[in-house]
């Protein structure tokens, strides 16, 4: 351990060999451990005083991709008002839930955060409608999937470093990241990565908290915009016996305040459940090591059977009272032909492209996957503000 003079002093300071020893003492037996990571695709010198998954984590947070997120919708186009999650507010939110399991389960928050934190980053600008757009504008050019485009970032399109394109990131982030997809070579990415071994369960948890982070707070951003109503979720049996709980703990809450503490126990009751449901399951299959996680066919980090059924009527409402709501379909189908005629309108005229953008095309890459990655880069204000500048003939450009 070195040390460090602050006055009269002697302050010891963890390096990364001692902070990989600590996991050790102190992660579960089949949790990731930081000094056991397949390593980086390009080597390089290895930070002092960071894990190889904290360093990782840094390196995303500081990533172009990821400062983008905060204006990339997830439910609510980004001028629709200021309150509303972003694609960045729900990763954050997303991370929380992830590392709060994380830590009492033992495993790796290092890797469980960093997974968290980079598991957007591929999403295109509108959310679920700019994705179904792409998706359907490249099906016959290797096609679109906001995880692997999520891999293509970080492997490739962040310009970051002289030695190298992308992040660099070690294996099982990027494993994270990708889901198990299975790219096609149309996608341009040399993954190297196993899709015949099950994920860490590092990689479980940031997938189901990003469940339970947009379910939940998609509630709340559509009872805050008046979309959806609270007497309509009466019928609701999660709903309610969040209700009943809040209003006989506080009977007289200002209506705002016992909103929020409702959706606070709904999240705090499907973590709950998620966790000792886990906790069960990990028992249940003997899992002792990181081999056991990894040979095992289904997931551990899961919900109770009687959970799963519990949330079902809470996704149906909101699939068909919010995420169907005309307004939100409006808002849809304009992102669907914003995205539509400005991928056309590049692909027929990549002039109109940006230089650096222009000469990928020019130096022989796929002009379609090119056009998707601009495209797919953009936030929803950018992209708004291109489409007015290329089509409407009163817009200066």
């Amino acid at each position: 351990m070195t040390t460090s003079l602050r006055g009269d002093h002697v302050r010891p300071l963890m390096t990364r060999e001692e902070l990989e020893a600590r996991e050790e003492q102190w992660l579960a037996p089949y949790a990731m451990k930081s000094k056991h990571t397949r390593g980086r695709q390009y080597p390089e010198p290895e930070d002092p005083y960071r894990s190889v998954y904290r360093r990782d984590r840094d390196r995303i947070i500081h990533s172009t991709a990821f400062r983008r997120l905060e204006y990339k919708t997830q439910v609510f186009v980004n001028h629709e008002g200021d309150y509303y999650r972003t694609r960045l507010t729900h990763t954050l939110e997303a991370a929380q839930i992830a590392d709060s399991i994380a830590r009492v389960l033992q495993l790796n928050e290092d890797l469980v955060e960093t997974v968290a934190l980079a598991h957007d980053l591929g999403h295109p600008p509108f959310g679920h409608a700019g994705e179904d757009a792409l998706r359907e504008l490249m099906k016959d050019h290797g096609g679109f999937d906001h995880n692997i485009q999520g891999l293509r970032i970080v492997d490739l399109l962040e310009e970051r470093y002289p030695e190298f394109s992308g992040l660099n990131l070690t294996w099982e982030v990027r494993e994270g990241i990708n889901k198990h997809r299975a790219p096609s070579e149309a996608a341009g990415i040399e993954v190297a990565l196993d899709p015949g071994i099950s994920p860490l369960l590092e990689s479980q948890i940031p997938d189901i908290a990003d469940e339970i982070a947009y379910d939940n707070h998609d509630l709340d951003d559509g009872l805050t915009s008046g979309l959806l109503k609270e007497d309509d979720l009466r019928s609701i049996p999660l709903w309610e016996e969040a209700q009943e709980a809040v209003e006989s703990r506080h009977p007289h809450l200002e209506p705002e305040i016992r909103k929020y503490q409702i959706i606070r126990t709904l999240i705090n009751s499907q973590i709950t459940d998620l966790i000792q449901a886990s906790i069960q399951q990990l028992a249940d299959r003997h899992i002792r090591s990181i081999d056991d996680v990894r040979a095992c066919p289904d997931r551990l980090i899961r919900f109770s059977d009687a959970m799963l059924e519990r949330r079902k009527p809470l996704k149906a409402f909101l699939w068909a009272n919010l995420y169907n709501h005309y307004r939100v379909v409006r808002m849809a189908d304009k992102a669907t032909r914003f995205i539509a005629e400005l991928f056309d309108l590049y692909l027929n005229k990549p002039q109109q492209l940006p230089r650096t953008t222009r000469l990928r095309i020019e130096r022989g890459e796929n002009p379609a996957r090119v056009v998707c990655d601009y495209i797919a880069g953009m936030t929803d204000r950018y992209c708004l503000e291109e489409y007015k500048k290329l089509f409407d003939p009163f817009e200066r450009v």
